[in-house]
C-alpha cells in the first residue's frame, strides 16, 4: 500500500485538502451525482451513494450541496452528464499508474491527461496494461491519536475487515470490498472519526524510487489530482520514509 499510503500521508501533512477544499468539493459532487444516477437516490439500495454522502460529510459539505448533487443524478434537477474512465500508463521509473475521472468530454480530458504524463516523465499506454498489479480492496485510515489501537481491531475485524496496520500516524484497515459499508458504518458507530474510507486500488507490488525520480513523481501526482476531472490516482511507487519527509518538508 506504499504509494497510496505515502500519498495520502503527504496531503494531510501539507494541508493540501483543507487548501483546495473548493475542488474537493467539486470531485466528491462529481460523485454523489454519477451515484445517483447509476443507482437511485435512496442511500438504502444504493452503497456507492451512501459511501459517497459519508465521504462529503467528512470533508465537512453543507447538506444542501449534497441533496442538490443527488437531485440532479436522478433527474430532479437539471445537470451535466457525466462519463467514467480509467486511463492507464506509466510514471517516472515505470511505476504503474491508474487513473479515474469523471468527464463530460472524454477528448479533451484524455489529451489532458496525456500531457501531464508527458510533461513529468511518464506515459499513457493501452487499457488493462497496468490495471492487472492493481487489487480492489475497501482503505480506512484512522489517526492513530483518535483511538485505542486494540479497540480499532476489535470493532474492525468483527465487522469483516481483512487486515489492519500503522502506517505512520495512521491506522490503516484493508476491507473486502464487500463488506467495506459493514465495517465503515462499525467504525463509525463506535465513534472512531475516520480520515478516510473509500474503495481503493491496492497494488500487488511496489517500485522503489530514487530521489529525483521520486519528486517527479510526487509532482506527477500533484498535478494529476488537481486536474478537475480526475477523481481518484492509484499508483505502486515506494519511497523511503527519509526521503519522504525531505520531499514533503
Amino acid at each position: 500500500m506504499s504509494g497510496h499510503s505515502k500519498w495520502a500521508t503527504i496531503k494531510r501533512k501539507k494541508g493540501k485538502l483543507d487548501a483546495q477544499r473548493g475542488r474537493m468539493f467539486t470531485k466528491l459532487i462529481k460523485e454523489i451525482t454519477v451515484a445517483a444516477r447509476q443507482g437511485g437516490g435512496d442511500t438504502e439500495a444504493n452503497p456507492r451513494l451512501r459511501t459517497a454522502i459519508a465521504t462529503a460529510k467528512a470533508a465537512n459539505m453543507p447538506q444542501d450541496n449534497i441533496k442538490k448533487a443527488i437531485q440532479k443524478g436522478t433527474g430532479e434537477l437539471p445537470g451535466v452528464s457525466y462519463d467514467e474512465v480509467s486511463y492507464e500508463g506509466y510514471g517516472p521509473g515505470g511505476v504503474a499508474l491508474m487513473v479515474e475521472v469523471l468527464t463530460d468530454n472524454k477528448n479533451r480530458t484524455v489529451a489532458e491527461i496525456r500531457h501531464i504524463l508527458t510533461k513529468r516523465g511518464g506515459n499513457l499506454g493501452e487499457t488493462g496494461c497496468v490495471g492487472w498489479m492493481f487489487d480492489k480492496q475497501g482503505l480506512i485510515q484512522v489517526e492513530t491519536s483518535a483511538t485505542d489501537e486494540e479497540q480499532l481491531m476489535e470493532v474492525a475485524l468483527e465487522a469483516g475487515a481483512s487486515d489492519m496496520s500503522t502506517q505512520d500516524d495512521v491506522f490503516e484497515v484493508v476491507v473486502p470490498p464487500e463488506v467495506f459499508e459493514d465495517v465503515r458504518s462499525a467504525i463509525e458507530g463506535a465513534g472512531i472519526p475516520m480520515v478516510s474510507a473509500e474503495v481503493s486500488k491496492i497494488p500487488q507490488s511496489t517500485v522503489k524510487l530514487d530521489e529525483s525520480k521520486a519528486s517527479s513523481m510526487l509532482k506527477l501526482m500533484e498535478e494529476l489530482e488537481d486536474h478537475d476531472d480526475v477523481q481518484q490516482v492509484y499508483a505502486n511507487f515506494d519511497i523511503d520514509d527519509d526521503l519522504m519527509e525531505k520531499l514533503s518538508a
